[in-house]
């Protein structure tokens, strides 16, 4: 599932898109989530200020910045959110549309320069700037790449089978 396409009253109250993929922080499942009161220390907590409280429950959102994996979210929260050890991924990854600069003959690579784990790289074409590859294993979920696309071509999507549970 991938994001799909903001209105502009959502864009403009902060509201995410009707169907959106509910995105929860590192070591917090769909079912330990449901521990959640809402409490907001995880929100507190974090150093790059990605968490906060929707709904009554724990959520990124990576328009605020990206998640840096300090785990300082876990210490904090007084239920049992999350996993022991789990805070070095999320269950999902980036994916990059066809709205991407580069695929559209401009020149970008913003989205390589702002990735930690190298999941994405550029390859040369014919006739044209490099195209993005992404690596979808190797992509921790952290969302640093999401906030520089200047042509917000970057979406979440969830991971498939096993990977989710890495």
């Amino acid at each position: 599932m991938t994001f799909p396409a903001r209105s502009r009253r959502d864009f403009l109250t902060g509201r995410p898109p009707e169907g959106a993929l509910r995105i929860l922080p590192p070591g917090a499942s769909e079912s330990s989530i449901r521990s959640c009161t809402g409490c907001g220390a995880c929100a507190e907590a974090c150093p790059t200020q990605v968490i906060a409280i929707r709904s009554g429950v724990a959520v990124v959102d990576f328009g605020q910045g990206e998640c840096i994996f300090c785990g300082r979210c876990a210490e904090r929260c007084p239920e049992p959110v999350f996993a022991a050890g789990a805070a070095g991924g999320f269950a999902h990854h980036a994916v990059v549309g066809e709205g991407c600069l580069a695929f559209n003959h401009v020149d970008c690579q913003a989205c390589r320069d702002s990735c930690a784990a190298g999941a994405i790289r550029f390859r040369p074409q014919p006739r044209g700037p490099f195209v993005p590859e992404l690596d979808a294993n190797a992509c921790t979920g952290c969302g640093a790449c999401l906030g520089l696309c200047p042509a917000a071509a970057i979406t979440m999507t969830a991971r498939r089978g096993e990977a989710a549970h890495a």
